[in-house]
């Protein structure tokens, strides 16, 4: 089974999406039983008394528009031990990233970009600050079909329908 953890600043807008697209997208391709995957923030900022925030309402709007529920989902922090129990961490911008490599005091190695698995290096957008809930669910879904047809072609997963 691989481990997948999508992270991004406060595990309520990118991160939450990416996880639960990804679940949707491997869900359509009959291969939920061959991940876990969840999402966690680099920051604290969306997590008080040990209690994460929901997703927040216009990232949950969005994927509901396309049918995807993140119901149940609350912030938590990336740990120290998340780079021996995942498989790849998956960050959502350069930021996230060099705090990721701090956090778990590894570089490189099971950490990427989202966006590298579609042949780029640019960061998806933080849409706290755009407002452009839209244009984040589009490039989430560009990262993620690409990180799932990478997966099939580096043959660690094997998908039955296309």
């Amino acid at each position: 089974m691989l481990k997948i953890l999508f992270i991004c600043h406060g595990n309520i807008c990118r991160s939450p999406m990416a996880e639960f697209i990804f679940k949707d997208l491997v869900s359509v391709h009959g291969l939920s039983e061959q991940f876990y995957i969840a999402s966690a923030a680099t920051s604290t900022e969306e997590i008080w008394n040990g209690i994460g925030n929901p997703v927040y309402p216009p990232a949950k709007r969005e994927l509901a528009k396309h049918g995807i529920s993140c119901d149940g989902k609350r912030a938590v922090q990336l740990k120290k031990q998340d780079y021996d129990t995942y498989d790849y961490l998956i960050g959502m911008d350069t930021a996230n990233i060099r705090k990721m490599e701090r956090m778990t005091g590894h570089k490189g190695g099971k950490i990427h970009l989202l966006l590298e698995f579609d042949g780029s290096y640019d960061s998806v957008a933080d849409p706290w600050y755009t407002d452009r809930f839209d244009v984040t669910y589009r490039d989430v879904v560009r990262g993620c079909r690409a990180f799932l047809q990478y997966l099939e072609e580096k043959g660690e997963i094997q998908c039955p329908k296309q």
